[in-house]
C-alpha cells in the first residue's frame, strides 16, 4: 500500500552554510544534520527511500528553527532562501515527493505571513512551526495571522518542539540531565503547545485549521481521563482572585471535543503503542503518516522501515489502514 510520510526532515546545503555563518556558535546543530548522509545528500537520500515501495514524503527543513539563529531583521530571507533551496530539492526528485513544507520566520509575523503567501505560490502543502517561539507561547494573538492565512490558504501547520540541553527539568539547575530535554521535554512541550492553542481559541477563530502534532500527539493520548473528566472541574483549582487572568478562554463546550480536533502522526520511531494509543485518541480520520527520517540510528531508513512495520502489526482493517498512511494526507495537504 502506498504511504505519504508528511513529517520528515532534511537539511539544503546552501541554507546550512548560511545560517553557521549567521550563527557559528550554534554551528554544531547543523553540522551533526549534515554528517548525516540522508538528510544532506540528496542522490543518497534518494536511494534510501527508493527502496521502500510506493513510499514518497513532504519534507520539511530540520530544526533548529531559523528565529534562533537570526533576529526578525535576518531571518526572513535565511527562511526565503530555505525554501527557496528545498523547492529545487523536491522539483529535482519528483517521483520520491509531494510538494514542500515551508519554513516561516516565526519572530515576524508580517514576513511569515507573506512567505506562506509566497510558499503556496511555489507549491508549498504546510508550513511548519515550533512548540514555542524562543520561549514565548505560540497562542499569544499576535501569532493570529500566521494561522489566519494558513486557514485562508488551506495550509496545514505542523508543530515540531524545540530546545536542548539548556532547558533544565527542575528550576535550581541549568541544564537538562541525561537527555531528557528530548524523551521527555519534547513531548511535553508539543502537549503545552497544543494545550494553549486549545484554550487560547484557534479552532474557534479558525475553524477550519488544520494543525499537524508531531510524534503521535504527544502526550494527550495518555491524558484523556483528566482532560475529560478532570477539566470538567475547570477553574476550580484558581484562587478566585486569579480566575480571570489564569482561566479565562475562548474555547466553547468540552475540552477534550477541541483536542480531538487536531491530527496526529505516527512518528513514534516505530512504537506501535504510541501509534495505537494516538489512534484511540484523535482517531482514524485525524491521523497521518510520518516517520521523522532520517533521525534512525540508521541515519535513513531505519524509522521508515519500523514505522510502516508498526503499522503492519497492529492488523488494521485497509480502510483505516489507508487513511492513516495515504489517504488523509492527500485530503489535508491537497495532493
Amino acid at each position: 500500500m502506498k504511504s505519504i510520510d508528511v513529517f520528515c526532515h532534511l537539511m539544503p546545503r546552501k541554507y546550512a552554510e548560511m545560517v553557521m555563518e549567521e550563527a557559528p556558535d550554534k554551528s554544531h546543530m547543523f553540522m551533526r544534520a549534515l554528517n548525516i548522509p540522508s538528510m544532506s545528500d540528496m542522490d543518497y537520500r534518494y536511494d534510501v527511500i527508493k527502496r521502500f515501495p510506493e513510499y514518497k514524503q513532504i519534507p520539511n527543513i530540520v530544526s533548529p528553527p531559523v528565529e534562533t539563529v537570526a533576529g526578525p531583521d535576518k531571518s526572513p530571507r535565511i527562511a526565503a532562501i530555505g525554501n527557496d533551496e528545498i523547492k529545487k530539492i523536491v522539483e529535482t526528485y519528483p517521483d520520491i515527493y509531494e510538494g514542500f513544507i515551508a519554513g516561516v520566520p516565526f519572530n515576524n509575523v508580517q514576513a511569515s505571513v507573506d512567505e506562506i503567501k509566497r510558499c503556496k505560490d511555489m507549491g508549498a502543502k504546510g508550513v511548519q512551526i515550533y512548540a514555542h517561539m524562543n520561549g514565548e507561547g505560540i497562542d499569544l494573538e499576535k501569532y493570529w495571522p500566521l494561522y489566519e492565512i494558513c486557514e485562508k490558504l488551506s495550509l496545514p501547520v505542523l508543530i515540531h518542539p524545540v530546545g536542548g540541553q539548556m532547558v533544565p527539568e527542575f528550576p535550581k539547575e541549568n541544564r537538562s540531565k541525561y537527555e531528557l530535554w528530548f524523551t521527555i521535554g519534547w513531548p511535553y512541550q508539543t502537549t503545552v503547545a497544543m494545550s494553549r492553542l486549545a484554550f487560547a481559541g484557534v479552532f474557534e477563530d479558525f475553524p477550519n485549521l488544520k494543525i499537524v502534532v508531531h510524534h503521535c500527539g504527544a502526550m494527550i493520548p495518555m491524558l484523556e481521563g483528566r482532560i475529560e473528566n478532570g477539566l470538567k472541574m475547570y477553574g476550580g483549582r484558581t484562587a478566585p482572585e486569579l480566575k480571570k487572568e489564569l482561566t479565562e478562554t475562548k474555547l466553547k463546550g468540552a475540552p477534550i471535543d477541541t483536542f480531538r480536533k487536531f491530527y496526529a502522526d505516527t512518528a513514534s520511531f516505530g512504537s506501535p503503542l504510541a501509534i495505537q494509543a494516538a489512534l484511540g485518541f484523535f482517531g482514524a480520520d485525524h491521523m497521518v503518516f510520518a516517520t521523522d527520517m532520517p533521525f534512525d540510528p540508521e541515519k535513513g531508513p531505519g524509522y521508515i522501515q519500523r514505522t510502516l512495520g508498526a503499522i503492519d502489526s497492529l492488523k488494521l482493517d485497509d480502510n483505516i489502514k489507508s487513511k492513516i498512511l495515504y489517504k488523509n494526507a492527500e485530503r489535508i495537504f491537497n495532493i
